[in-house]
This record gives structure tokens, sequence and C-alpha cells, in this order.
């Protein structure tokens, strides 16, 4: 049951929390895209590289479910404002929900069980920095190219993300993403905007609720998946940071829920 296997992700990550060392060191965000469907404001920082995977479950409305990994994301800081990006995703299953950042267009649509993967690449680079009612912003500029799957294209996204840092270190993020999909019925523009409000309860452990979706244009049956749900992460050390995220369906053409569960190392 897809119930079963949030609680299943949910006991591992307290389980991680529970037996982690670490007292004394000085903490600072990674800043993980993987950590929320809305991506972070900041890029990584000159000289690091920021490594993120995952894998997600998503549980398709009467078809079967999508199991998605390693959602891989590799993030190399250029400047002081801007990043390479590069990642890879293998997906099989139905439904072509997206969920995640390293999923291009519709995904793997139909009843059938069926497979696609793909390359992603691209950067992310840094607009402004907050002041007063001024968020700080970056830009995503991306494309997706399939490896294997019944669709072949690539399909080139851009996302703006902008957030402002709020009193008691709370956050609150928002980005729009744009992507021109390709589908068996041909290219169609996909919009997918989203929302987050995170919330540190300690200085390793912080907490979020987000909503997002997706809304196609140029299909003969336009989709609608809006989601919303919690989310988790914990700081282990420095360097080191797990989460878990989870959300539910809002209409019919959504899933009915998906659990995402990962890491993010950086060096």
């Amino acid at each position: 049951m897809p119930t079963s296997r949030g609680l299943r992700h949910a006991i591992v990550l307290a389980t991680l929390i529970a037996g982690s060392p670490a007292r004394g060191q000085e903490l600072q965000e990674l800043d993980t895209d993987r950590d929320a469907f809305t991506p972070a404001t900041r890029p990584v920082a000159v000289g690091h590289v920021l490594t993120e995977a995952s894998y997600s479950f998503i549980d398709n409305r009467g078809t079967p479910a999508t199991n998605s990994f390693p959602e891989l994301l590799i993030r190399r800081g250029a400047t002081e404002r801007f990043e390479w990006r590069l990642g890879f995703n293998y997906e099989s299953g139905s439904g072509g929900s997206v969920v995640t950042a390293v999923e291009g267009g519709e995904g793997v649509e139909g009843d059938e069980l069926a497979s696609e993967s793909n390359i992603l690449y691209g950067f992310k680079a840094l607009v402004t920095e907050q002041g007063g009612w001024a968020p700080r912003s970056s830009v995503i500029v991306e494309a997706f190219t399939p490896l294997s799957g019944d669709v072949w294209g690539t399909e080139p996204a851009i996302t703006y993300a902008f957030g402002w840092e709020l009193p008691r270190t709370w956050r609150l993020d928002a980005a729009i993403r744009y992507v021109l999909a390709d589908s068996a019925e041909g290219l169609f523009d996909k919009w997918l905007p989203s929302a987050v409000l995170r919330m540190p309860v300690t200085e390793r452990w912080e907490v979020h609720a987000e909503w997002f979706g997706s809304w196609t244009d140029g299909l003969e049956d336009e989709k609608v998946r809006p989601f919303v749900g919690p989310g988790t992460h914990f700081m282990i050390t420095p360097s080191l940071e797990i989460g878990c995220r989870m959300g539910w369906g809002l209409t019919q053409d959504a899933a009915a829920y998906f659990v995402d569960s990962g890491l993010g190392w950086r060096f």
C-alpha cells in the first residue's frame, strides 16, 4: 500500500536522525534542489560540488505505479553567481506525473508498463539578492534529452525561482517552470508553478509545506495535475543531508499519492 511505503520512508529517516552524530559544528544549508519541487534560490558556492539523488514512488490512479530513480543531479559552482548542472533519471510504470526536478515532459503515459530514461544538462544563475521586499532570485536553463523510451526529442526548460527569508529564519520560496515538452501528439507547452514554506525546527532539522502542479497547453486531452504535501530534511553532517517528502494529487489527472526520499552531499 502507498501509505505503508510512506511510513517506511519516515521510519528510516527518523532512525537516521535519532542515531546521527553531530554536535558543535557550524551548519549551513546545502540548498539542495531535490529537497522540494521548488528549487533553491541560491547556486552552489564556487569551487564546490553538490550531488543529489533520490527515489520516488508514484501511486497513479488506475494505472501501474511509477518508480523513479536515481534522480541524480550534480551541481558545480563555477562562480559566486553561476553553477553548471548535469543529471540522469530512469523511471518505469505509467502516469506521467511530474513530481521531481529531473523529469522533463509528460513522462511515461498509458495503462501499460513502460520505461524511459533521460539526461539533463544546463546551468543556474543568481539574478538578484534579497533587499527589502525584493526577493532573492535565480534562473535555471536546462534541457532534457531521452536515452530510452517511446518519445524522442530534446525538451528545453526554463525556471525562475524566487524567495524571501522571513522572521524566525522561515523561508518562503516560489517558482514558475516552463517546458517545451514532447509527446506522441508532438510538441506542447507545459507550465509548472510551485510554492513552499520552509520552517526550521532545530539547527539540523527543517520541515516544509508545499503546493505545486503542472498544466499542459497543446494536447488533445489537456492535463491539470496539482499536488500538496509536507516534507522534511535533516543534516547529518555539515556536508550531508537526508530528506523525505510526500504529496497527494488534487485532481483525477494527478497521481493519488507520491513519496520521495533522498540525500544531498556537498564536497
